[in-house]
């Protein structure tokens, strides 16, 4: 049996595969052949990816005749800025990159966006292909064309929608990820369960710590069912119009989660987006939307799994409601001054909601931050 899945996102003429599985990156430069324009590329990649996995990369690249070179970035969010694109792009333009060329972003969700960003911009724009390296890359972040960085205001609030020509989602790089880096990754994956695929989320319920622990199997249908998602709400709403808000569901919480921490490692972005699905189900409940029960499957899940479902778990900062809801106030997607929340009817369907009351949101932070229980914890 070929371990090997393959999920298409269909965009007409800029449709591409998502391959999903064991064993891709020593295949990595026949598999992305095809694709390139010219035999050549340069890879992008973080400097402690570069020095687990670049290695392998380099190998498959010149066996399949691919002529490259490699620009290393320091690890971290902390990249994700103004200062390292105009430094990317400055290395790359002394590369000669032309637009026959492709970048490859190798590495997690912040190579994946800078790199992403890079192409969409410099020269106008270049193909790039995503081989990203974290849990939280490979369902998330590498699919779908959203690249961006952030500014002093908020999370990716600069950047393009650029879909790159092909996706390797290589299982076996996931081996190298620390338990915390997996489970900031295993919360996108859940947020696919609550927000479209209640099956999906009973299966999680049932099978999700082999996805932690590193079973094979596990991790690729968990990924190519997070794929499959993404790649049908993408192809139905590219630019995020209105279906696409849906994947956002727990990021506008988390999200400001970790402006207030300052969007470093004392808050992971996971970590942040799970607590956030909780806060987003909580609000459900309170606004008499979602059953209590399923508040309760959902919060119970995430912290058996061992993500943050309370604000005694995140890092101990003075908390304040009024302050997480003034980061709210830069979210993408508030129209006409307005918040806006994915908010849940049950797990397996949520949807935008436009007439949330600020002063609802704020006494529901208020209670979470206290610690009161919400109704499901009667």
């Amino acid at each position: 049996m070929n371990p090997v899945t393959t999920v298409r996102v269909e965009l007409d003429a800029r449709g591409y595969d998502i391959h999903v599985g064991p064993g891709l990156l020593p295949r990595a430069g026949a598999l992305m052949r095809p694709v390139l324009k010219l035999p050549r590329v340069i890879v992008v990649a973080d400097q402690t990816v570069a020095a687990l996995h670049l290695s392998t990369l380099q190998a498959s690249l010149d066996a399949a005749g691919i002529a490259h070179e490699a620009i290393e970035v320091p690890a971290g969010e902390g990249s994700k800025d103004f200062r390292t694109l105009a430094w990317l792009i400055d290395e790359l333009l002394a590369l000669k990159l032309e637009r026959s060329s492709t970048l490859v972003a190798l590495g997690g969700g912040v190579i994946g966006d800078l790199a992403g960003f890079a192409a969409a911009v410099a020269l106008r724009g270049v193909d790039f292909v995503q081989i990203p390296t974290s849990l939280l890359a490979q369902v998330d972040s590498s699919v779908g064309g959203k690249t961006a960085i952030n500014v002093p205001r908020g999370k990716n609030l600069v950047g393009a929608f650029h879909q790159p020509r092909l996706v390797l989602a290589d299982t076996d790089a996931l081996k190298t990820l620390k338990r915390r880096e997996m489970l900031a990754g295993y919360a996108e994956v859940a947020k696919y369960g609550v927000i479209g695929d209640a099956p999906f989320f009973a299966w999680l319920e049932a099978h999700g710590e082999r996805v932690i622990q590193g079973d094979t199997q596990a991790q690729v249908h968990a990924v190519a069912t997070s794929c499959r998602a993404k790649a049908k709400v993408v192809a139905a709403d590219e630019t995020e119009q209105g279906l696409r808000e849906t994947l956002n569901f727990g990021h506008t919480f988390g999200h400001a989660l970790e402006a207030e921490t300052g969007f470093g490692d004392a808050l992971l972005h996971g970590e942040a987006v799970g607590y956030g699905m909780v806060l987003a189900t909580r609000l459900s409940v309170a606004r008499g939307l979602c059953p209590a029960a399923d508040l309760a499957r959902v919060t119970r899940h995430l912290a058996r799994i061992g993500l943050p479902t309370r604000f005694a778990d995140l890092p101990q900062t003075p908390w304040s409601a009024g302050r997480l809801v003034q980061h709210m106030a830069h979210d993408k997607k508030v129209r006409d001054g307005k918040l806006r929340f994915v908010l849940t009817r049950g797990i397996g369907t949520a949807f935008t909601a436009g007439d949330v009351p600020t002063d609802a949101v704020t006494a529901m932070l208020d209670d979470a931050i206290a610690g009161r229980d919400a109704p499901a914890y009667a």
